[in-house]
């Protein structure tokens, strides 16, 4: 995809007369950078560069089309095979362990956290993801928009992803999300207790041929799935853990009461107090011993 993206920009460039040097003062690119983008080599490009080659070259947004595949490239094999058949799919279901679906993400949260990533190497580089994210959002208001089924563990909610008033407008987010008919949220709640995909996220994609592929990830690497028996597993597991999730209008519920408190300020103690806390039992639990093994001496009832 770089080679056919370099390819594309050297022969608008030949198609306008331009030189390099001139092409680069047009869009503040150095001329040996365009050089790098015409041959495939050195870094790939970025986004602004793309916006800037496409405006100069009168191309009608077909570089900044073809860029989004130019990036994918960095991505691990697994990963943008996943991406691909995500664009296809006609139903998505997923499962969410720690963070809200991309799908779903408002701009802030999706910034927050994409920039925890380690191989993000500049600001420029954040932005471009972000943009990427939300563009694969339009998807869901296209005519052939999949449907889309989420179950959040609770801890989505709970977690301040971004700090309260970004975690606000997300939590608004998914409770407007929620109103379209395409589109089924449920929330997962803590007293369920362990399940079969505790610590990582599942998301299983049906395809226009009714044919399903799954996705397992972790923090740091995901695994692409497609041999049918393996996808027919991890299905089950999924409706599992639909099963025993809150039903969607109790789901709404506590979503919005998560929010509410989020609104009021949730009680939560400083880094410092809980420390403090956590000394004084300590130190109480240390004096019952002290006295007796903790336990408590009997009391005695007066005599009449």
């Amino acid at each position: 995809m770089a080679a056919l993206f370099g390819a594309r920009v050297r022969r608008l460039q030949t198609a306008a007369g331009l030189t390099q040097a001139e092409l680069g003062a047009l869009t503040h690119v150095v001329s040996t950078r365009i050089t790098q983008i015409e041959r495939a080599s050195g870094a790939r490009p970025t986004l602004e560069p793309a916006r800037a080659l496409d405006a100069a070259l009168g191309a009608d947004d077909l570089l900044v089309e073809l860029w989004p595949y130019v990036y994918r490239e960095a991505f691990p094999y697994w990963s943008r095979k996943f991406m691909e058949y995500s664009e296809r799919a006609v139903a998505v279901r997923q499962y969410a362990a720690h963070v809200v679906p991309g799908l779903l993400q408002t701009e802030e949260y999706a910034r927050a956290v994409l920039k925890v990533g380690r191989t993000l190497s500049n600001e420029a580089q954040l932005e471009e993801r972000v943009a990427l994210r939300m563009g694969r959002q339009e998807r869901l208001g296209a005519p052939d928009r999949p449907e889309l089924w989420v179950v959040l563990d609770e801890a989505v909610l709970r977690r301040p992803v971004g700090g309260l008033p970004v975690m606000r407008d997300q939590l608004a987010r998914l409770l407007a999300s929620a109103t379209e008919p395409h589109i089924t949220v449920q929330v997962l709640p803590f007293d369920q207790g362990e399940h079969e995909v505790m610590g990582g996220s599942l998301t299983v994609l049906t395809m226009p041929d009714g044919r399903e592929v799954a996705y397992t990830e972790g923090a740091h690497h995901g695994q692409l799935v497609e041999e049918p028996d393996e996808v027919a597993s991890l299905a089950l597991t999924y409706d599992r853990l639909r099963a025993a999730a809150l039903p969607p209008l109790m789901s709404l519920d506590m979503i919005r009461s998560v929010r509410e408190d989020n609104h009021r300020g949730a009680n939560v103690p400083s880094r410092s107090e809980r420390r403090r806390v956590a000394q004084e039992q300590l130190q109480q639990s240390g004096r019952g011993r002290l006295r007796g093994g903790g336990r408590r001496p009997p009391r005695h009832r007066p005599r009449a």
